[in-house]
C-alpha cells in the first residue's frame, strides 16, 4: 500500500463500426466546465501546497507508466501529455527520452502550477480540452502521446481516442492510463448503502468508468493496432473515509457527474463512514481506499510495422512440436 503522506489538514466534505474522429457523443455524462473549476480550486489552495500534498496516487501511477515507456526503445522529438495536470509523467521524462513535452491541460491553474525547473526536457503549455484535441494539435504530427489519469472524465472516449490516432504519425505511439470501473469500490458501496439506510435510495457519487475489455475494443475500433493492456492496483489507506473525501477534493476528483446531488446529508456520511470501517476496515483502525488502474498501449498503423502471419502460413505443425 502506500503510505498516507505526513502533511494534511483534517476536515469534512461533504461495436465493431468504425468511428468520425470528428464525433461528439451525445451523451454528456460529466460537466466538463464543473471538473475545471474543481481543478483550478484545487490548484489554488494554499498556493497549490494542498494540491502537491495529494499528487501521491499520480506520482505512483506515473512512475508505473514510464517503466512501460522506456521499454519502448525509441527516443522521439517530442512528447505530448494529454491531461497533463502539472505534468507528472512529463516530469520523468529525460534527454534520453524526448527532447521536449508538450502539456495539454483543460485547468490552467493546474497546468501552470509547477515551474519549468523541476522538468528535465524542454516543456511547453498549451490550455486546451482534452476532447478537443484536433482544434489545437494538427493531425499526423505528434510521435507520442501519453495521457496519466486524465481520460475518466471526458464524456466521449471512443471520440477522444480516434482524435490521438489522428494526431499521432504513422507508426506513432499512445500510452495511457485511467482508472477503472472498480475505483473506489469501497467507497461506492458505503455511500449507497448509507443512502438506502438513512434515505431509503440511492444517487451516484462515485463516477462510472470503463474496464479492461471496454479499453481494448475501444481501442481497436479507433484504429490502433499491436495493443496492450493490462490492469493493476494501488491501494493507499486513510485514518477514516473524510480524509479520504478531503484529498479526494484537493485532488480534484470531485463528482462532476451532470445531475449529481450537490449536497450529502451529514447523518449520511457519518453512516456511510461507519459502513465503510465496519465492511473494510483494517484492525489497526484505518479502512483501504483502491485505485483500479488500466493502462493501454496502441500503435498507429504504418507500412513498416511488424504484422501477423497469414493465417495457414505456418512451416511447422504444432502436433510435431507437442
Amino acid at each position: 500500500m502506500l503510505p498516507l503522506p505526513a502533511a494534511r489538514s483534517y476536515a469534512s466534505v461533504s461495436s465493431s463500426s468504425p468511428m468520425n474522429p470528428n464525433s461528439v457523443g451525445p451523451f454528456q455524462v460529466f460537466d466538463r466546465n464543473v471538473k475545471r473549476m474543481q481543478k483550478d480550486r484545487a490548484a489554488s489552495r494554499d498556493g497549490g501546497a494542498r494540491s502537491k500534498t495529494v499528487d501521491y496516487v499520480r506520482d505512483e501511477i506515473a512512475d508505473r507508466m514510464i517503466e512501460r515507456f522506456q521499454d519502448i526503445k525509441r527516443k522521439f522529438n517530442t512528447v505530448l501529455d494529454l491531461g497533463s495536470g502539472p505534468g507528472h509523467f512529463s516530469k520523468l521524462l529525460g534527454p534520453e527520452n524526448t527532447e521536449k513535452a508538450i502539456l495539454l491541460e483543460s485547468s490552467e491553474k493546474l497546468l501552470n502550477r509547477d515551474p519549468d525547473s523541476e522538468f528535465d526536457v524542454d516543456i511547453e503549455r498549451i490550455h486546451a480540452d482534452e476532447e478537443n484535441l484536433l482544434e489545437v494539435i494538427p493531425r499526423n504530427s505528434q510521435e507520442a502521446i501519453v495521457s496519466c489519469l486524465s481520460l475518466h472524465w471526458v464524456n466521449d472516449l471512443p471520440g477522444v481516442l480516434v482524435q490521438i490516432k489522428e494526431a499521432l504519425k504513422p507508426d506513432g505511439v499512445f500510452l495511457g492510463a485511467l482508472f477503472g470501473g472498480d475505483t473506489l469500490f469501497e467507497l461506492r458501496t458505503a455511500l449507497q448503502l448509507a443512502e438506502v439506510e438513512r434515505e431509503g435510495g440511492i444517487s451516484p457519487h462515485v463516477s462510472p468508468m470503463t474496464d479492461s475489455r471496454d479499453m481494448s475494443n475501444l481501442l481497436g475500433r479507433a484504429g490502433f493496432t499491436l495493443l496492450t493492456v493490462d490492469v493493476d492496483e494501488v491501494k493507499v489507506a486513510y485514518p477514516s473515509m473524510w480524509e479520504l473525501m478531503e484529498d479526494l477534493q484537493d485532488m480534484g476528483e470531485g463528482n462532476a457527474v451532470v445531475g449529481r446531488r450537490h449536497i450529502i446529508h451529514r447523518d449520511t456520511l457519518a453512516a456511510a463512514s461507519a459502513i465503510y470501517k465496519e465492511l473494510h476496515g483494517h484492525e489497526d483502525g484505518t479502512i483501504p481506499a483502491t485505485f483500479q488502474v488500466i493502462y493501454v498501449i496502441g500503435w498507429k498503423p504504418a507500412p513498416n510495422q511488424p504484422k501477423p502471419l497469414e493465417r495457414g502460413s505456418a512451416q511447422t505443425n504444432l502436433k510435431d512440436i507437442l
